[in-house]
């Protein structure tokens, strides 16, 4: 084994650290056991690298360290324990050691499987350290979900976890990707999932926690990633919980007058249905990972460009690896056992009826669509003019064995709808058994002014500095795409 590769593994991480004299702090560990520190002592040295290890499990003591908080295993509770280890470090320890010494805090509060095995498994860590001795401290912090089924597999793992993010902080932290792609060493995505992380300070200088949540998405860290309509990186257990979800998945390259109207009338109906009246709803907009990648390569600015609109439309953003819908709407199983809505148009529709899709499940396009609706889900269809579908088909982006539309002897105006589509001819007896049934719905009150508006149509009319394009997007898309010249858009000449 190479020296770079002994270097992976989790006590060599532990002794590189332990072997730098410039580094010192203090582990603080809530709810799991010193699993992080044990592996510290254990790999030899720790005594010059560890001032303090700490763990308070009595809510008392806690809260006569820390202070209080609304729930111990929290954002909130972690930077209180952050903010209370690191000052005691510069108070006694500065005057003697600060001039040569870059201090750090590695803290976390985890809810590990109790004897009962009934409780959410998961946790905040986070780093709170210094780049250069008596220089401001940077932070960097982490949420992990823990998918062992005992507790001490899961001490194991937060352990192994908690080792990483001290040293990725210490020696990747100019290149970010490779500190997140690091996080799950010597562990893997089956038994840890993170879920968040941000950074802030000196040593992340210009990075873009978005960038990074990303980054967790296409590196298999996590599935699902949320973004808040202020572009703040968001929980998805605190946003989803026990809500009602209507979710559009998209492109919105850019946001157009159909993305948003489409959303809204799904909404209206959504509302009315009796299992929704009265409750929270949270209404989301989708875009998977297969989009952002289509290209072949991850344009950054265009995805912020994106979630940038949505946001200025007061929309969460919601990035995720579930090409399929049927484990979209499992993911926000975890969180609800609320109705959930996906508002969708024909072409999207027709895409779920393709049967190339589900060739990796034993019940193939039947099992897809008993795990879709089962559990109260409901598809809400936005009409398509057949013009516009034929133009969507001639893009090649169809369901090969789809029958387009509905029909070729109906005028290029008609509407195609929920109820008069036409899909194979094997599979018209379930999708007529799926509208009878309710678990497909027609919108209705959609603006039939707009429906022949796609988002390629409006790139290409940006790219051709084609003026129209403006009254194809919502007022403030268009605003935000002229002011900050994006999708290549550029000023005409005065």
């Amino acid at each position: 084994m190479s020296e770079e590769s002994q270097l992976l593994t989790t006590n060599r991480k532990a002794l590189t650290v332990n072997l730098d004299p410039r580094k010192y702090g203090t582990l603080a560990e809530i709810g799991a056991g010193q699993e992080v520190a044990r592996h510290f002592f254990q790999a030899g040295g720790a005594a010059g690298t560890i001032a303090k290890s700490i763990s308070a499990y009595d809510m008392t003591f806690s809260d006569a360290i820390y202070g209080k908080a609304p729930r111990y295993v929290s954002h909130e509770r972690l930077i209180m324990m952050l903010d209370h280890e690191y000052q005691l470090l510069n108070e006694r320890l500065a005057a003697k050691r600060g001039a040569d010494t870059t201090f750090f805090v590695f803290a976390d509060t985890v809810s590990a499987m109790s004897y009962r095995g009934n409780n959410e498994c998961h946790g905040w860590m986070g780093m709170r350290f210094q780049t250069e001795p008596g220089g401001p401290p940077s932070d960097v912090v982490i949420h992990v979900r823990m998918w062992d089924k005992d507790n001490l597999r899961q001490q194991d793992a937060l352990g192994i976890v908690g080792v990483n993010l001290v040293y990725g902080a210490f020696f990747f932290r100019d290149d970010p990707e490779k500190l997140i792609k690091s996080l799950l060493d010597n562990v893997g995505p089956e038994r840890i999932e993170v879920d968040i992380l941000k950074v802030s300070g000196p040593a992340f200088e210009g990075v873009d926690n978005r960038i990074l949540s990303l980054h967790l998405v296409r590196h298999g860290l996590t599935n699902a990633v949320m973004f808040g309509p202020g572009g703040e990186v968001l929980q998805p257990s605190e946003v989803l919980y026990k809500k009602t979800i209507l979710v559009e998945r998209g492109s919105f390259r850019p946001v157009t007058h159909v993305n948003v109207d489409m959303l809204n009338c799904a909404c209206a109906r959504f509302m009315q249905e009796p299992q929704v009246k009265g409750k929270d709803i949270v209404v989301l907009t989708e875009i998977t990972m297969n989009n952002l990648l289509a290209s072949g390569e991850l344009d950054a600015q265009d995805f912020l460009s994106r979630v940038d609109l949505l946001g200025d439309l007061g929309f969460p953003v919601l990035i995720s690896n579930y090409s399929e819908y049927f484990r979209l709407t499992t993911y926000f199983r975890r969180y609800t056992k609320e109705m959930i809505g996906v508002a969708m148009g024909i072409n999207n529709l027709l895409e779920i009826f393709n049967e190339k899709y589900y060739e990796s499940l034993e019940g193939g396009i039947l099992e897809n669509f008993g795990r879709l609706f089962r559990n109260s889900v409901k598809l809400y269809i936005y009409p398509m003019h057949q013009q516009a579908y034929d133009r969507y088909l001639a893009t090649g982006h169809h369901a090969a064995d789809s029958q387009p539309g509905i029909g070729h002897a109906f005028s290029a105006n008609v509407l195609i709808t929920a109820r008069n589509l036409q899909v194979s001819d094997h599979l018209q007896n379930l999708y007529a058994h799926l509208l009878e049934n309710h678990y497909i719905e027609a919108i209705v009150g959609f603006d039939p002014g707009i429906l022949d508006i796609f988002s390629r149509d409006v790139l290409q009319r940006i790219k051709d500095n084609d003026a129209t394009w403006e009254k194809m997007v919502p007022d403030p898309v268009a605003k935000a795409i002229k002011k900050r010249g994006l999708f290549g858009y550029e000023a005409p000449n005065a």
